[in-house]
C-alpha cells in the first residue's frame, strides 16, 4: 500500500475486508461509483457527512494506483 494513502483502511470485520475509508463502513468502491455516475464532491459530502474531500480524493488516487498493474494476455507482441 502507498504510505501516502492513509485513510484508504483495510479491516476483516469492516465491510468484509474492503478498501474502507478511514475505518468507516463506506467502501472505497461505493466512493468510486458515485464519482464515476457524475456526482460531484460537494454532493458526496453532503450525502455522506462523515467524508472529508481528502477521503474522496485518495479514493481516486487508490484506484489510479490499482489500475497501474499490468496486465499479461499470454501473447507476445
Amino acid at each position: 500500500m502507498l504510505p501516502h494513502l492513509d485513510r484508504i483502511t483495510f479491516n476483516r470485520h469492516i465491510m468484509g475486508g474492503q478498501a474502507c475509508i478511514r475505518g468507516m463502513r463506506i467502501p472505497v468502491s461505493l466512493i468510486l461509483n458515485l464519482v464515476a455516475h457524475g456526482q460531484q464532491t460537494p454532493d458526496i459530502l453532503a450525502e455522506y457527512p462523515d467524508l472529508e474531500a481528502e477521503d474522496i480524493q485518495q479514493a481516486l488516487e487508490y484506484a489510479a494506483w490499482l489500475t497501474r498493474d499490468q496486465v499479461y494476455t499470454g501473447r507476445s507482441a
